[in-house]
């Protein structure tokens, strides 16, 4: 089986696994580990307790909108290892438009996507360009139910607040995407 064919396989058995996991009392749809995506191994420092800040970003290059196009992860590692100097991926979520969370970081490493804000936030990336046209609504639910399950797991703190990645350094996540998210309740400007 090639390996575009594996991560297909995988998809599919995590979209079709969603019902099930909606049916508990928080709703968590499963999130593409890296071994999946093929992660290169990097420094990953533990953050301390869980964070007050999950500030969203875009990627502002082309959406992710199937599996295989989603394998662009890795020249996203690329891209932070070799040109920004980072240990890895510096989000600790990827949201692409083909419904499924990619782990970057993970929930509890200490992620390096918003400057000082990276101790007590967590990172969330969604894969395209927001300035002119909104994510598809299954990546806005994917990224929405991922937060009440770092509630729920202990990794976001219940009164969390959402951040536009403009409200703590730079212009993303794009101005259709900034719109949508302030309309999320634990949305809070800073």
């Amino acid at each position: 089986m090639t390996r575009r064919c594996a991560l297909l396989a995988w998809a599919l058995s995590a979209v079709l696994s969603l019902g099930a996991a909606q049916e508990a009392s928080v709703s968590c749809i499963p999130i593409v580990p890296r071994r999946e995506w093929k992660a290169r191994a990097s420094e990953r420092n533990q953050r301390d307790g869980p964070v007050r800040y999950a500030v969203v970003s875009h990627a502002a290059g082309s959406a992710w909108d199937t599996p295989s196009s989603c394998l662009k992860i890795q020249n996203v590692q690329h891209y932070h290892v070799r040109t920004l100097g980072w240990c890895g991926v510096g989000y600790d979520f990827l949201m692409g438009e083909d419904r499924l969370q990619y782990e970057g970081r993970g929930w509890n490493t200490l992620g390096a996507h918003s400057g000082p804000t990276n101790p007590i936030s967590l990172g969330i990336s969604f894969m395209g360009n927001y300035v002119d046209r909104v994510p598809l609504p299954r990546a806005i639910r994917a990224a929405q139910s991922l937060l009440p399950c770092g509630v729920a797991q202990g990794f976001l703190t219940p009164s969390y607040e959402v951040k536009g990645h403009r409200d703590v350094q730079t212009l993303s996540p794009g101005y259709q995407l900034y719109e949508i998210i302030q309309q999320w309740s634990h949305y809070h400007r800073v």
